[in-house]
C-alpha cells in the first residue's frame, strides 16, 4: 500500500471513528452506544445468581465478544491519529482503557470482573451526538422552555442513570456479603435510584461504615436531581436571543481536538488542516 493510499485510508477511518457529522460517523457512534449498553446489561445479568447459573457460558461469551470489539476500537483510535498519546492520555482515552481492561484482568485477579460496569462512563460519548441539537425560539411559556430543553434534560437523565449504575455496582461490591439486601447489581442499582431521588423506602440499607458513608454522599447528591433540570428550564425561559456560533464534531487528525466551528479549516489547538 502506497503512502498516499495509507494516508487516505487513515483519514476516512478517522472520520468514522472520531466524528459524528457524517452518516458513517453517526452510525458508528450509535452502534458503539448499543454495544456499551449491551455490555452493561450482560454484567448486570451475571450478578443475578439464578440467571448466571443458567446462562453463565452464554453471558461470558457475549462479554468476551464485546470486550474484543472494544479492544479493536481502542487500537483503531490509536492507529488513525498522528499523536497517539493525545488520545491515550485524554479523558475519553482513559475511560476507554479502564472500561476494557477489567475483563482481561479477571483472568488473573478474582473480583475485578465487576469493574466492567465502568463501561457506563463510555455513555458520555452520547454528548457528541446530542450536542448537535439546536435550541430555537424563546418564550415565557413553560411548554416552549421544556421543548427547547429536552435534549439537555435527556443528557442529564442519562448521566443520572449512569451514576446509579456505577454507585449501585460499588455498593454491591462493598455490601454484597454483609446480608444487608445488596444481593445483586440490579437490586443495588434500585437502591441507588431510590436513595438518589430521596425517596428512601428503607427496604435495603447499608450496614458497613464505608457503605453508610457512600450512602450519605448519594443522599446529598440527590438534591441535584431536582436542582439541575429546574435550572435548565429556568435558564431557557429567561434566555435572550443571540447569534450562536455553530460547532460540529470534526476531530483533528493530529491531536484529536474536537468542537470546531463549522467554518473552521484548521485545528484551533495545533493548526493542522481539518478533514473536509
Amino acid at each position: 500500500m502506497s503512502a498516499k493510499a495509507k494516508q487516505n485510508w487513515k483519514r476516512k477511518l478517522h472520520e468514522v471513528i472520531y466524528e459524528a457529522d457524517t452518516s458513517a460517523g453517526k452510525w458508528f457512534d450509535i452502534i458503539l452506544l448499543f454495544l456499551i449498553l449491551a455490555s452493561i446489561v450482560v454484567v448486570m445479568l451475571e450478578s443475578v445468581s439464578y440467571i448466571d447459573k443458567e446462562y453463565h457460558a452464554e453471558l461470558d461469551i457475549a462479554e468476551w465478544i464485546i470486550t474484543i470489539l472494544f479492544t479493536f476500537e481502542y487500537i483503531a483510535r490509536i492507529v488513525v491519529i498522528k499523536k497517539p498519546s493525545e488520545y491515550i492520555f485524554s479523558f475519553y482515552g482513559l475511560v476507554d482503557f479502564f472500561s476494557t481492561i477489567p475483563k482481561y484482568l479477571s483472568l488473573f485477579l478474582i473480583g475485578t470482573h465487576a469493574l466492567v460496569a465502568l463501561r457506563a462512563l463510555r455513555l458520555l460519548r452520547v454528548f457528541r451526538i446530542l450536542k448537535l441539537a439546536r435550541f430555537i425560539g424563546e418564550g415565557n411559556q413553560l411548554a416552549n422552555a421544556l421543548k427547547a430543553s429536552k435534549a439537555k434534560i435527556l443528557v442529564f437523565l442519562m448521566a443520572i442513570f449512569m451514576l446509579c449504575i456505577i454507585l449501585g455496582t460499588v455498593m454491591y461490591m462493598i455490601e454484597g456479603g454483609s446480608g444487608s439486601g445488596f444481593t445483586s447489581i440490579p437490586r443495588s442499582v434500585y437502591w441507588a435510584i431510590v436513595t438518589l431521588t430521596t425517596v428512601g423506602y428503607g427496604d435495603i440499607a447499608p450496614v458497613t461504615a464505608l457503605g453508610q458513608f457512600i450512602a450519605s454522599i448519594i443522599m446529598i447528591l440527590g438534591y441535584a436531581v431536582i436542582a439541575v433540570p429546574t435550572g435548565i428550564v429556568s435558564a431557557e425561559m429567561t434566555k435572550k436571543k443571540e447569534k450562536k456560533v455553530h460547532l460540529n464534531t470534526r476531530s483533528c487528525p493530529n491531536c484529536a481536538a474536537e468542537y470546531h466551528r463549522d467554518d473552521a479549516q484548521f485545528c484551533y489547538e495545533c493548526g493542522t488542516q481539518l478533514n473536509e
